[in-house]
């Protein structure tokens, strides 16, 4: 390598020589940190632990984010407030910056003041979240290790204390910079090129409950944010918030000796100085954000909504019920049940609510339904209502014997989430699942970096390392961009992985990939794609009508030609032959309620294959999908003017039928929706027939609405098992937005 490439090294030595030269972001310091126990020695010495503590200025790493170019395009300087309507009528709470934190605390800065920052794993609320969540963006930065120490100088019933009081003294000197500059604010050069005057304020701490109550100097059978009694948690009561003046106070008066009541009434622990006590501008017990991981997923949802339905209709039945589901893609399928799972991720959470309650419906009573959607709302106004329906309909499982009470931590959580996303912005934007990841890349991967022996100061010089030439990188990128943002027009593609459906194609084919766009009223773009060469190319029509089950292909191919290609004199017949593909890739853009990135699907009209020789048999897949009867005009994220289809066949016209370059698919039809079920609010729909055979049509692709859906069945494993579904809204977030949130919005 070093004789072709001529690089500048060695060894790996003089290697690593050239990266400490690099720039890199803030350095690491130590500090030493000396615990004095309550044991003694054999000479009455009190016994003492020796910590450290390694840290960077948080002032420093602000300076780093904020300044950061390639962060400019998804950073924001000063509040804001979105509206969905001109009229502005219907606001939107999503980043940061459009919550009400950001605006309120503005107005006690001095004018022209910028603000932001929030530890351990630090980041700043300028950046847009779907940013700020990517591990690979490095927006969300480690500022220190806190000592973990064993704390053997004191007797076992202090040590739970002694660890408060450590974690806060350590705390204070890592954010100790940002007090000044909370206060003061710092001059920083920003991504674009400006300088303000920031002022770093402590506004968000993302963790999950423990440490909430070690934050905020309560104990762990108490409410970090409220002074809700113990024994009603369960009741969905509106507490009164704790008041950090008023709680310093208690912890001060405690420090000099007395014994105030509210010290054991508010649940306290003897902390006598939080770090947060002189931190400007903040409320620690309002900076809690809800914990989707650890409280939703994890905790409502597994550890007490599936115990209750589990106890209700059974372990076989579930279990029966999970492995019964219809194939959907990009779903997991528990084939063999959920209760073989054994080690349980968020990710498996995810996908069990994607079908919990299509599910249930038929198999568990109607009031129990209702207290199930507890956790399905995505608006602020529902989620309030949804909160109250279920406290209303609870008691159904005391009754059943399902739960004796519903004091539970997690679950009272959830009276705060309204209040939190109003005051922070959308809940996805301080999941604990991103410090879980970065947990991989700044601890784990560095301690494997060490040689295990005085791991911590090797840990800070190899995070030093990575960041340097993550940086360096970064500005190469950056650097070979220039031309073209200065003399160019930058071209996105959104587009699947592959160019072909099926590893036989021939993805090196001079065809054109078979394309189609179309904007709706809006002015938003949909594109439809197939691949360059079919699966199936030169298909007999017998074989479509058998393997697709496509029983009218030809009578619905003729009315199709009738109405849209009249100029055609051929008549289609048992003689001609048509390229068939095996699915069609759908992307469109992003649906705002949901997510930031496009939305792609894939829509599959796939035969069975029976097995031969070693190669398996696959079953068949005829997706169902969305088909609007406006697709030139229609609103994208609606319900209004569509209707449910099974995809059989997606084909294009042979050459004698003339010159037509848009794909076609045919479709057997479903009935409009019926009004949703009033406990399970989910809507139905039926096999439309006459004469008892399907109403089949034939379609251009492009009308299909980029939406692939689940039309769930309550029993059995093929939808030619039923005539009676459901449509499963809960299948992915843009599905949960056309049909529960339309119905809001139309209500």
């Amino acid at each position: 390598m070093q004789n072709h490439m001529k690089v500048s090294f060695h060894n790996n030595h003089s290697f690593l020589q050239r990266v400490n030269n690099l720039p890199h972001g803030p350095g690491w310091s130590c500090r030493k940190v000396t615990v004095w126990g309550n044991l003694e020695d054999d000479d009455r010495v009190p016994l003492q632990e020796n910590v450290e503590l390694w840290s960077r200025d948080p002032v420093e790493c602000v300076k780093e984010l904020i300044g950061n170019p390639l962060f400019k395009a998804d950073m924001a300087y000063s509040p804001a407030r979105a509206y969905v309507d001109r009229a502005g009528q219907h606001r939107v709470i999503d980043k940061m910056w459009t919550a009400d934190w950001w605006g309120e605390t503005q107005k006690a800065l001095p004018k022209g003041a910028t603000m932001s920052a929030w530890p351990v794993y630090m980041s700043i609320g300028n950046i847009a979240k779907a940013k700020r969540c990517q591990a690979s963006a490095q927006a969300t930065i480690i500022i220190g290790y806190l000592p973990a120490g064993k704390l053997d100088c004191f007797t076992p019933n202090a040590h739970s204390l002694a660890g408060y009081r450590l974690f806060h003294h350590c705390m204070a000197l890592l954010l100790h910079p940002l007090i000044a500059a909370g206060q003061d604010g710092a001059e920083m050069v920003c991504a674009d090129s400006q300088i303000r005057c920031v002022h770093l304020i402590l506004a968000a701490y993302v963790t999950d409950f423990p440490e909430q109550c070690l934050v905020s100097c309560c104990k762990k059978n108490c409410c970090p944010k409220c002074l809700v009694a113990g024994n009603e948690r369960g009741d969905g009561l509106n507490s009164v918030m704790h008041d950090p003046e008023l709680t310093k106070k208690i912890l001060e008066r405690c420090k000099n000796g007395q014994h105030p009541p509210e010290f054991e009434e508010n649940g306290l622990r003897a902390v006598y100085k939080p770090f947060w006590a002189d931190m400007p501008h903040c409320n620690i017990f309002l900076t809690f954000t809800p914990n989707i991981l650890h409280q939703l997923h994890k905790g409502v949802f597994k550890d007490h909504l599936v115990k209750w339905y589990v106890n209700i209709v059974g372990e076989e039945e579930m279990d029966a019920c999970f492995k019964a589901m219809p194939d959907y893609p990009g779903l997991c399928h528990f084939k063999k049940g959920i209760l073989a799972v054994k080690q349980w991720m968020g990710s498996e959470h995810k996908e069990m609510q994607r079908v919990f309650i299509g599910l249930l419906t038929g198999a568990v009573p109607s009031r129990v339904l209702v207290v199930l959607r507890i956790h399905t709302m995505d608006t602020l106004e529902a989620l309030q209502t949804a909160l109250a329906v279920f406290h209303t309909n609870k008691d159904v499982l005391k009754e059943l014997a399902i739960q004796e009470h519903f004091n539970i931590p997690k679950l009272h959580q959830l009276t705060h989430y309204v209040d939190s996303i109003t005051l922070l912005g959308a809940a996805d934007g301080f999941n604990t699942e991103l410090p879980k990841r970065l947990h991989i890349d700044f601890t784990k991967n560095a301690y494997h970096a060490s040689n295990k022996w005085d791991y911590k100061e090797q840990m800070a010089l190899w995070l030093q390392q990575q960041e340097a030439v993550f940086l360096r990188g970064a500005y190469l990128h950056w650097e070979s961009q220039q031309p073209l943002f200065a003399g160019g027009t930058e071209h996105h593609s959104f587009g699947p992985d592959s160019d072909s459906d099926s590893e036989s194609e021939d993805t090196d084919s001079p065809i054109t990939t078979l394309s189609s766009q179309f904007a709706t009223a809006e002015g938003v773009v949909v594109t439809h794609i197939l691949a360059k060469v079919p699966a199936h190319p030169h298909q007999m029509v017998a074989k479509i009508v058998t393997a697709h089950g496509a029983i009218n292909f030809l009578t619905t191919l003729q009315t199709f030609l009738h109405k849209n290609h009249p100029h055609t004199t051929i008549v289609p017949s048992l003689h001609n032959h048509f390229d068939v593909y095996r699915q069609v890739v759908i992307i469109a853009p992003p649906d705002q309620r949901v997510s930031d990135v496009p939305k792609q699907w894939h829509i599959r009209a796939t035969p069975e294959v029976v097995a031969s020789g070693r190669k398996p048999s696959c079953p068949a897949w005829f997706d169902m999908a969305m088909i609007s009867d406006r697709p030139r005009s229609s609103r994208l994220w609606t319900l209004d003017g569509v209707q449910v289809a099974q995809v059989c066949t997606i084909f294009s016209l042979p050459h004698q039928f003339g010159t037509y370059s848009r794909a076609l698919t045919y479709i057997e039809w479903f009935t409009p929706f019926r009004p949703p079920d009033p406990s399970s609010q989910m809507r139905q729909v039926l096999c439309s027939t006459h004469q008892l055979r399907h109403n089949a049509a034939v379609i251009h692709v492009d009308e299909i609405m980029g939406q692939s859906v689940d039309v769930r069945l309550r029993s059995g494993n093929a939808y030619e098992a039923a005539s009676d579904f459901y449509l499963n809204e809960f299948i992915n977030g843009e599905m949960f937005g056309v049909s529960v949130i339309s119905s809001l919005d139309t209500g």
